[in-house]
């Protein structure tokens, strides 16, 4: 589907944007935009690939010009820019409003009104049952993007929620390892806290997959398994063959001891697609009078589908997924 198109991904300097990038860039792909508000980002990504496919555009979500002069001729976005850490959207949480819900109004309106065919929006676990305004400001986005995708005929509008992903920037692994190497106790807020675990590699893929399969107001999520806070760090304690010690500190402003990735009600409709669920829009109408009249009780006897009740990684699988990664690799070297 990529041959010969151009592409869009807003937020392109991140660690998703570069994972992506390895994966689409060798393939027939007419041109990749990378939108970001860091130019510093944008130059280290030119001088690293050095390649003619990839133009740089600097822009913000927030400024819906700047996104308008983007998208010219653009035929599929990947919507990965946001505000993602939940302490500092806690402490200022209008700017996570103007980035992840009215920046995503701002892209879906630009896409479509440039005639884009098809937008693929990234969302996180923290939208499911959200507590800190992070995950509410995300929760907004899928709400914007599911009701923009009722209004658009031509923009396909999908989503995707994935957990936390491993070695991204500013995750709890690389902060881990630069506690091991300078010889500091580890600190861990709870230990029974559990995270899904996935790598950039399975978050692209499932972008793709919701790229190639997805209609008009699709959720999209990959079945992953979880790990304890506790875990990844004795885990990691081992990989680098140190006496670290953790030090328990208490959860951080807006903090779960678990994500979700399907809240029950989802779960209920979700479609099993094997390595993944898809969740398809809820597209009634306003004309609610039977619903006053009766209910579904088979909501109220499902569980959501969290990182507490999905598979748990025993210690030699988690070591095998983080000698996997090339983050660690290099880290240990």
């Amino acid at each position: 589907m990529l041959n010969g198109k151009t592409v869009l991904i807003t937020g392109g300097t991140g660690s998703f944007g570069n994972a992506f990038l390895k994966k689409i860039i060798n393939t027939n792909i007419k041109e990749v935009r990378i939108f970001s508000r860091d130019e510093k980002k944008q130059h280290d990504m030119r001088v690293s690939w050095q390649n003619d496919k990839i133009k740089f555009y600097i822009g913000d979500v927030r400024n819906y010009n700047s996104l308008n002069s983007s998208m010219k001729n653009v035929d599929y976005i990947f919507h990965a820019a946001a505000l993602k850490q939940v302490p500092s959207c806690e402490f200022f949480p209008f700017e996570a409003v103007q980035t992840n819900v009215i920046g995503t109004e701002n892209v879906l309106n630009c896409a479509i009104e440039n005639h884009v065919k098809k937008v693929v929006c990234l969302s996180t676990d923290k939208a499911v049952y959200p507590i800190n305004s992070m995950g509410i400001s995300k929760a907004m986005m899928e709400k914007i993007a599911t009701a923009k995708s009722r209004m658009s005929d031509n923009t396909i509008i999908t989503i995707t929620r994935y957990g936390n992903v491993l070695a991204s920037r500013g995750s709890v692994v690389p902060h881990f390892i630069d506690q091991i190497k300078a010889s500091k106790d580890i600190t861990i807020t709870d230990p029974n806290m559990s995270r899904f675990i996935m790598t950039l590699e399975q978050a692209v893929d499932l972008v793709l997959f919701a790229f190639s399969n997805g209609n008009q107001g699709d959720i999209f999520v990959q079945k992953a398994p979880a790990a304890t806070i506790d875990m990844i760090a004795n885990t990691l304690i081992d990989i680098f063959n140190t006496k670290s010690n953790i030090k328990i500190i208490g959860p951080r402003h807006g903090e779960k001891l678990y994500e979700s990735l399907l809240s029950k009600e989802e779960f209920s409709i979700a479609e099993d697609l094997g390595d993944f669920y898809k969740v398809k829009a809820d597209n009634r109408d306003l004309n609610y009078d039977k619903y006053f009249l009766s209910g579904d009780s088979q909501i109220s006897l499902l569980n959501e589908y969290h990182s507490h009740n999905t598979y748990r990684l025993n210690k030699e699988e988690l070591t095998k997924i983080f000698m996997d990664l090339n983050y660690v690799k290099n880290e240990l070297k």
